[in-house]
């Protein structure tokens, strides 16, 4: 397969977070190792915003561990929570600051590694939930900024042609406080999202 040519370019990310969120949805994430490929359809996603998202890591505004997320959209943003590496993609246009975590994959390629690096067999486990796909796939904080739309990065996201016909939104998981609007999107029935939830179709 050639993976340049369905590389998402870097304008699929200079939009608002809530529309990057919706559209990753049965994209792959793709983790390239050497000459070993780990990926996964992408299942479940969260929106995050500025200062005004109590939620959000720009919430304390501009400073050195979240200075990524008033970057240009395409990159990685990753940061440590309760000792999991959680995969954020940072959005919108430079000095916006917005990202989309990446919450939940359906493993695809190198299932094996992944079951290697996660020490489980069970494949509705390994990448349901934003901590273990990181450990699935291998990502930390080495990878802090790489640029996912390069042909050279070790990591990317592709367009294979997935099609996904019900997306359910929620309130997003484990945050304190919340805004009033739903900003966590999962496709409706996949086994490998985290945390169904009675679903309110929302595309």
């Amino acid at each position: 397969m050639n993976f340049n040519k369905n590389i998402l370019s870097k304008k699929f990310y200079l939009n608002n977070a809530k529309i990057v969120a919706v559209n990753l949805l049965g994209k792959v994430l793709v983790r390239r190792m050497d000459d070993k490929i780990l990926s996964g359809i992408i299942v479940e996603t969260e929106a995050y915003f500025g200062e005004n998202d109590p939620a959000s890591r720009a919430s304390k505004g501009y400073k050195n561990f979240n200075k990524l997320m008033w970057e240009e959209g395409g990159k990685t943003f990753i940061y440590m929570v309760h000792g999991n590496w959680l995969l954020n993609i940072v959005t919108s246009p430079q000095n916006i600051p917005s990202a989309v975590l990446i919450r939940a994959l359906q493993p695809l390629e190198g299932i094996e590694i992944m079951k290697k690096n996660r020490g489980i067999d069970n494949i509705y486990r390994l990448t349901s939930g934003p901590g273990m796909l990181t450990k699935a796939l291998k990502i930390d904080k080495s990878l802090n900024g790489v640029e996912v739309t390069s042909p050279q990065s070790p990591i990317c996201i592709e367009d294979r042609g997935y099609k996904v016909f019900k997306i359910c939104c929620s309130h997003r998981i484990g945050v304190k406080r919340d805004l009033p609007e739903k900003l966590r999107f999962y496709i409706k029935d996949n086994p490998f999202v985290s945390l169904p939830r009675k679903c309110q179709q929302y595309l």
